[in-house]
């Protein structure tokens, strides 16, 4: 079983998760496949979001996987004026993930994080591990603690 990075940093907080592998399709990385292969509701599946506001820089925002991003939302609750998706060869240099593997744990600098609080609603989360092919499974109030995350309604 791989150990990716975020379940090094989880190990290290003593937070229980579990990995779940799945068969990766390169053509379609969406949360709804992964949230099929996982046998989990895609509202259950977080997708993480890589993010730049106008005050604060990058940000990570984890939404439901059936919910699009509301930037207007995440700029009011993060105290910019305006926000904007990173350009998809950004993601990499910035965080050390790539796409469809990109997690809110173990960037490879720590970024503000914002958790749509629709993950209230589920005993247990999945997100990606860090790495396409694995998703993290752990408690909605583990991730908010390993990631010291605001939580707030940025899904649309």
């Amino acid at each position: 079983m791989l150990k990716t990075n975020a379940a090094r940093i989880l190990d290290g907080l003593h937070i229980d998760y579990t990995i779940r592998e799945y068969e990766v399709d390169e053509n379609d990385l969406s949360a709804e496949n992964v949230a099929g292969k996982v046998g989990m509701p895609t509202a259950q599946v977080f997708k993480t979001l890589v993010v730049k506001g106008d005050k604060t820089g990058i940000m990570l925002v984890c939404i439901p996987g059936d919910a699009e991003l509301d930037l207007k939302a995440i700029a009011a609750f993060s105290s910019n004026k305006k926000v904007e998706m990173v350009p998809l060869k950004e993601v990499q240099p910035l965080t050390g993930y790539i796409r469809g593997g990109v997690s809110p744990i173990g960037t490879k600098k720590r970024y503000p994080v914002y958790v749509d609080d629709s993950v209230s609603n589920w005993p247990v989360i999945s997100l990606s591990a860090g790495a396409r092919g694995f998703q993290l499974l752990l408690t909605p109030a583990d991730l908010i603690r390993a990631v010291n995350a605001g939580l707030g309604s940025f899904g649309k």
